[in-house]
């Protein structure tokens, strides 16, 4: 039988051809944490009586969600992960002197490869399937058991073989295309499946299209998404200072066995719009035009969103302009290394003479924990990936999901904008 690209990887790692449906144990290249899930995994771990990390290279703890410390509860949650940390001398730890959201920094940092088995404590671990990696999301406990033996249990997934055919216009990024298909399929319409992004129009998608598209895989109930390694994958891994090993490439047959097939037209598509309050309420950005939706705040950063790219297209449409008087811009970068590069680039000057206000890098605004709350009532349009009931601060105030080019033209006007418009 012929395999997809998902199917090969757990072959690869377990020494055998392995099929959508089988369950199987399997070793893992990467385990991440954060400071918010890995307190829970320290404790499991040093519960069971192990003394060491099954593979202590291969598991990295990153403070991304309340770094700097906003209170003392989590400045005490991330004790825990210091301390542990520093008991065992890790090498993959980032706080604040390398600071960064896990699922920027670790692909910047060389950490993640092609053919990769990855976990990590956090729903939006997929993202890292845009390098041609098989990675998903766990619970803390089964990252505790990744700490302990080095794998874990998987059932491997059936494959959504979704094919993008055409340039896409100037507007539309990776995070319009995954907007297009969790609109098609739902909420839980790839529920424990791959989504595998192929087609004519990959290779127009730079790696951080790429990032964004698989980062939102989950919000279509999806196991992982991927993107199989071309020229953009080959020139991004050598632009990184160092590797973590060897790249495993591993490419699906062409009668590989799909349990569906997505084909969508890109040169039709517009920017895309998730109402609330969920991220499959996908409407375009000229309907939203005429909706006439006033907004409060405009957030361009998150694990989705919070790349150079995403500020070089802010600046260059906010450039010489301002932000509405009644409209706040919160500029998040994903690392410090994006933070010093759009610097040396001008984009954050431009984004601050515009009215903006810039973070360190944080998850906080995304999932409502601090540097970005909404209060009663208020309308923000955002570049994060989920948008349900108070996900970003009060439970009666609404959140859009947009690219970073249609949110840099609302907070100019006020109101969603197409940056065609402007």
């Amino acid at each position: 039988m012929k395999q997809t690209i998902t199917e090969k990887i757990f072959s690869e790692h377990i020494g055998r051809e392995v099929y959508a449906g089988e369950i199987i144990r399997c070793n893992i290249d990467m385990v991440i944490g954060n400071d918010i899930t890995t307190p829970i995994s320290i404790k499991a771990f040093e519960e069971s009586g192990k003394e060491k990390l099954a593979n202590p290279d291969g598991f990295a703890i990153v403070l991304d969600h309340f770094i700097p410390a906003k209170d003392i509860a989590s400045a005490n949650q991330a004790k825990i992960s210091r301390d542990f940390a520093m008991k065992h001398d890790l090498k993959n730890f980032f706080d604040e002197k390398d600071m960064g959201i896990e699922h920027a920094l670790l692909p910047e940092k060389g950490l993640v490869l092609p053919g990769d088995v990855i976990i990590g404590a956090d729903s939006h671990t997929c993202t890292h399937g845009a390098l041609g990696a098989f990675s998903t999301g766990m619970g803390s406990t089964d990252i505790s058991f990744g700490m302990i033996t080095g794998g874990n249990w998987f059932k491997v997934p059936e494959s959504i073989k979704v094919v993008f055919n055409g340039k896409p216009s100037k507007y539309v990024t990776g995070k319009d295309l995954i907007l297009e298909i969790i609109r098609i399929l739902g909420v839980d319409g790839a529920l424990y499946k791959t989504l595998e992004f192929t087609g004519t129009t990959i290779p127009y998608l730079s790696m951080d299209d790429r990032f964004s598209l698989c980062n939102m895989a989950i919000e279509a109930g999806a196991k992982n998404g991927i993107v199989a390694y071309d020229e953009v994958t080959e020139e991004f891994l050598q632009t990184r200072k160092s590797l973590r090993g060897e790249p495993k490439i591993h490419y699906s047959d062409e009668d590989a066995n799909y349990c569906q097939t997505i084909e969508i037209d890109v040169e039709k598509l517009e920017p895309v719009i998730a109402y609330p309050f969920l991220p499959s309420n996908g409407h375009s950005v000229s309907q939203a035009v005429e909706d006439e939706i006033r907004v409060d705040q405009v957030f361009i950063g998150s694990c989705t969103n919070g790349r150079l790219s995403d500020f070089e297209v802010a600046a260059k449409i906010l450039d010489g302009k301002k932000v509405a008087r009644h409209v706040r811009l919160i500029i998040t970068p994903g690392t410090q290394q994006i933070l010093r590069d759009a610097t040396k680039l001008g984009y954050i000057d431009i984004l601050v003479d515009a009215g903006a206000v810039v973070s360190n890098p944080t998850c906080g605004a995304c999932l409502g924990g601090y540097m970005g709350i909404l209060g009663d009532n208020e309308v923000c349009i955002s570049t994060t990936n989920r948008n349900f009931v108070g996900r970003m601060g009060s439970r009666s105030s609404k959140i859009y999901l947009a690219n970073s080019a249609v949110a840099a033209a609302s907070a100019i006007s006020g109101y969603i904008t197409d940056p065609n418009s402007l």
